[in-house]
């Protein structure tokens, strides 16, 4: 390999995004990538279609950034989903948008999107190799080389002039993301936030859940309280039940709400009638009562909610299933009505960090330069993508994040290149 002016270490969205850019501005550029295949991670996001970006404006990104969203400030106006959208049809990659502004390549097949980053870095004469990090090096307290291989035997070095870290979070660890950036970022000096899952599952003790496994309830509403009662996370959409809790699009944002469950305890509510009042439905349970008056509550029941749901609701209601409509109490429909508005459900935790769609933690983002993402305590080191401490929602906004700090820390490396 000959000596590049730029290497970059991680070949997934943030790290392709960066080779590209720092290439574009005339850089030699090196890509390692630990994985046999660049964008392991990318083929799997989206169910496999890859939800590229959210079509918004800046703004309306970092208002679906929970966590350090002001450092993404200066990222996101030099490289809104705009811009994205028009790089990857620049490519040849027709993009479509969905529901809630999701932004998917038109075939549905996310490997257009790895294919069009891959073969602009050939393109680019991007250098392709197929190892892993064992160091960054420093001269003089700049970074000068790279050091590849698993021990020391087989460690070899590379001179280079800047290095850009993106080796991703601790999510799904199969496509690489192991948390190798973490530790090279902290043997450098930076500070780096514990990581935690955030857009995961979550447990339940609850019995019922597993009884309900597959039960998707759409356009329902989830509120999710602290230990304070105080209400952290509300908003409208589809979840479903598993056999070890919650899952679905409400619940992966819902959890990235969820900072502490070591300190703090979260109590979820459904309201599966989001759409009627309390006077609205019970109006709705006196006519459907009344019309079916002679029909056992298990039967009626199909007619207001789903059949994996109707046996559960009941027995919460403490109302037998075999029991006539006409002889239900003013207190038991009050029951019913109550847990169409207010369905509990107990939660244990998250599941496992390596199930989460995104980790939060990472590199401490006041260490880095957030208009160009070196950082501040290394010169010519430059982080991108999920290893530093910011995530958002699901929608695509992560990988706007992801192609937005990619070319910001290209770019950055470019132009650092220049100033030597």
């Amino acid at each position: 390999m000959s000596r590049p002016d730029v290497i970059v270490v991680g070949g997934g969205a943030a790290g392709m995004m960066a080779a590209v850019c720092a290439a574009r501005q005339g850089a030699s550029v090196t890509l390692i990538e630990r994985n046999p295949k660049v964008g392991r991670k990318l083929y799997i996001t989206g169910k496999g279609r890859c939800n590229v970006t959210n079509h918004c404006s800046p703004e309306e990104v970092r208002a679906n950034i929970p966590r350090n969203a002001r450092f993404l400030y200066s990222a996101l106006e030099h490289t809104p989903p705009a811009w994205v959208e028009e790089f990857f049809e620049s490519l040849g990659v027709p993009l479509k948008v969905e529901r809630g502004n999701r932004v998917f390549p038109a075939s549905d097949k996310s490997a257009d999107i790895i294919d069009a980053l891959f073969f602009e870095l050939k393109r680019l004469h991007v250098t392709a190799v197929n190892d892993r990090v064992s160091q960054i090096c420093l001269r003089d307290g700049a970074v000068c080389a790279v050091e590849m291989g698993n021990n020391a035997k087989t460690l070899t070095g590379f001179p280079c002039r800047a290095a850009v870290l993106a080796t991703g979070g601790l999510s799904y660890p199969a496509t690489g993301s192991t948390g190798d950036g973490h530790r090279l970022a902290a043997e450098l000096g930076h500070t780096v936030v514990d990581s935690r899952p955030s857009l995961v599952p979550l447990e339940s003790p609850d019995p019922f859940c597993a009884r309900m496994q597959g039960l998707a309830l759409k356009n329902v509403v989830l509120t999710v309280k602290n230990g304070k009662k105080k209400t952290v996370f509300r908003e409208q959409g589809e979840l479903l039940f598993t056999h070890f809790g919650l899952s679905g699009p409400l619940v992966l944002s819902a959890s990235a709400h969820m900072g502490d469950f070591e300190k703090d305890r979260y109590t979820c509510a459904i309201d599966l009638k989001p759409a009627l009042d309390e006077a609205t439905l019970d109006a709705r349970l006196v006519r459907e009562l009344s019309a079916g008056a002679n029909r056992d509550m298990d039967n009626l029941m199909g007619a207001l909610a789903p059949r994996l749901l109707v046996p559960v609701l009941l027995e919460r209601a403490d109302i037998p299933g075999n029991k006539k409509a006409h002889d239900l109490t003013k207190q038991e429909r009050r029951r019913l009505l109550e847990l169409f508005k207010c369905f509990p459900v107990a939660v244990s935790g998250p599941r496992p960090i390596d199930e989460a769609i995104i980790t939060s933690g990472g590199v401490k983002v006041s260490e880095v330069d957030p208009k160009t993402m070196q950082s501040k305590k290394v010169p010519g080191l430059f982080f991108a993508g999920e290893l530093l401490d910011v995530d958002a929602y699901t929608g695509g906004f992560n990988l706007q994040i992801a192609w937005a700090t990619g070319r910001a820390a290209g770019e950055g490396a470019a132009e650092y290149l220049q100033l030597q």
